[in-house]
């Protein structure tokens, strides 16, 4: 059965945004050691995972930065606009997006379906309210916490919906010479 990655930027105090959703607090200085790390992490799946609310920015963004070849996200963005998207949506009954699907049902049965396909793993990005959606109903198998060296006080966070204590495992940790840290965690077993 395929895995649900998360890869998400954190602070260290733990927001993937600040209360606006600005993301002014994340490092962009990457080196090539980190930009492979993330190439490898996304080549390991074959489709994308989003919340309706992060879709519109997420599909211009890489729509835009696929234009120019010569751009050195060139390579990445494709990926992103290739790569299948699922998008789920309670208010959407079709979507405009290019490789892209809606899901709108029950959150829960609708990713045990893409689970249950073969193919490579998943990864989800965001935003805030879905992903803290895929946490409460524990289907998230790897989190790729990209840690930021910056803390902003107040903002969103993913893991508003735990109830009571979520218990993981530390499988490696990983530092990146712009200062993120990536750790991965999965969920610890009882």
């Amino acid at each position: 059965m395929k895995k649900l990655k998360l890869q998400v930027q954190i602070s260290v105090d733990g927001f993937v945004g600040r209360p606006n959703g600005d993301l002014d607090f994340m490092t962009w200085s990457w080196d090539d050691k980190i930009k492979d790390y993330v190439n490898e992490l996304t080549d390991s799946c074959d489709t994308i995972l989003l919340g309706r609310k992060m879709t519109d920015g997420f599909v211009s963004h890489w729509t835009k930065a696929v234009t120019d070849p010569a751009d050195q996200t060139y390579p990445f963005a494709k990926k992103m606009v290739d790569y299948p998207k699922v998008v789920f949506s309670k208010t959407l009954d079709r979507s405009d997006w290019a490789n892209t699907t809606l899901a709108n049902g029950d959150i829960t049965q609708e990713v045990k379906k893409i689970k249950a396909k073969g193919g490579k793993d998943i990864i989800v990005y965001g935003g805030a309210g879905f992903v803290s959606s895929l946490i409460e109903a524990g289907l998230i198998d790897e989190y790729h916490l990209f840690m930021n060296p910056a803390a902003i006080g107040d903002g969103l966070t993913i893991f508003n919906k735990v109830n009571g204590k979520l218990d993981l495992k530390l499988v490696s940790v990983t530092p990146f010479d712009c200062g993120i840290t990536e750790m991965i965690y999965t969920p610890k077993e009882n």
